[in-house]
């Protein structure tokens, strides 16, 4: 299938949220072949891609609302599929791309017909473990390939240029204690630069950009040095995701709590929606709370750092951060679903939904909130 909606590539270049796109394209144009000589930037690039099938690996993996329309694309019934959309033109993407969700019916005939790629390639595996995340944001993305036994190079994990954007003052308020620490507090000025300095290498997405004084701030070996700072940029990367929701989460819950369908609705149907209801509202609430208990590990071997001048155990929980990363993607993956749809669906001229429309809903922001290993006996426990 082919897509020409120009906001649909175009905008997703420098605007797109970490959690909901992949944008390997540009990956492939910072570290890949050179237009002119066609020489490989970075070598780990084509060491160790995500894909192994060319066009796979410089396509752009988003994570879609589905419209009605496509809705019967599906056996079962989803709100978000992950699509994946190979440019028709790298250079110009206002001509549009090609696209196909992951396990679409004919999915796989597809994959065939428009790439050469067979059923049993690895390649289908690892867009069936991509889509099975709530979100694409790297730290998360990186610990689930993982699993799948994939240890793509880092130059694949990054956060997009909108989100770095978006970040920056959060960040630079972040390290501000840490530089404070290092130049003292009378030179508030040039401590103030150099936390804006120290936030911009944090934040970077260049290969080997190293900030020396960081690496022996934090008493890193240098081959140390790119995952610890991976780490810490994931704590930042959670921290932020959860102040910015915050303001939303609330609100939200409590339009879960009062929406009403419209139409007719029978016995069964209302009693599903009155427990769906509290279950969900609670849950919502339930789920950054955890999330928040998680990041205040984080803020205690901060404070260990910057208030005790302890970095080595900071240093210490910043190498055994990945194990933690699985749980927080996943949960707030499933706030940021929740809050970016019902944003989506019930926007200011959005029609109401009906009874079925409305359950569906409910039924799926449920599945999303379970945690790894639960089912969903779990949440009519939560109910009862």
């Amino acid at each position: 299938m082919t897509d020409r909606a120009v906001r649909n590539l175009e905008h997703l270049r420098g605007s797109a949220s970490t959690a909901r796109v992949l944008n390997l394209l540009r990956v492939w144009e910072e570290n890949g072949e050179s237009r002119s000589d066609g020489a490989v930037r970075n070598p780990d690039w084509a060491a160790r891609p995500v894909f192994r099938t060319h066009a796979l690996n410089r396509s752009l993996i988003i994570k879609h609302r589905l419209r009605r329309n496509e809705t019967d694309l599906f056996t079962g019934r989803r709100q978000v599929a992950t699509k994946v959309v190979i440019p028709i033109d790298d250079e110009d993407l206002k001509t549009g791309g090609r696209y196909v969700f992951v396990n679409q019916i004919g999915f796989e005939r597809m994959m065939i017909e428009a790439f050469g790629v067979a059923p049993t390639h690895p390649d289908i595996e690892t867009l069936r473990l991509i889509d099975k995340l709530p979100s694409l944001d790297p730290f998360l993305l990186r610990e689930q390939l993982r699993r799948g036994g994939l240890d793509p190079a880092p130059c694949y994990f990054s956060i997009s240029d909108g989100d770095l954007q978006r970040m920056v003052a959060f960040v630079h308020s972040e390290v501000e204690p840490l530089v404070t620490l290092s130049l003292g507090a009378d030179t508030f000025a040039v401590a103030s630069d150099s936390a804006a300095r120290m936030a911009a290498k944090i934040l970077s997405n260049t290969p080997g950009d190293q900030l020396e004084a960081l690496r022996l701030t934090l008493r890193l070996a240098p081959e140390q040095y790119q995952e610890g700072v991976f780490c810490w940029k994931g704590f930042l990367y959670y921290k932020w995701t959860l102040s910015t929701l915050l303001g939303e989460v609330a609100a939200v819950a409590e339009a879960v709590r009062t929406i009403k369908p419209s139409g007719r609705i029978d016995r069964p149907a209302r009693e599903y929606l009155d427990r769906s209801r509290a279950v969900l509202r609670g849950r919502i609430i339930r789920t950054c709370d955890e999330v928040s208990r998680t990041l205040s590990i984080y803020d205690d071997a901060y404070a260990r750092l910057t208030q005790e001048g302890r970095p080595t155990a900071f240093r210490d929980f910043l190498l055994d951060a990945p194990s933690m990363f699985a749980k927080l993607g996943d949960q707030l993956g499933a706030v940021q679903h929740i809050v970016s749809y019902w944003r989506f669906r019930f926007g200011p001229a959005a029609h109401p939904a009906n009874v079925e429309e409305l359950m569906d809903i409910f039924m799926d922001f449920e599945t999303g909130l379970l945690g790894r290993g639960e089912s969903p006996d779990d949440i009519g426990m939560m109910a009862a």
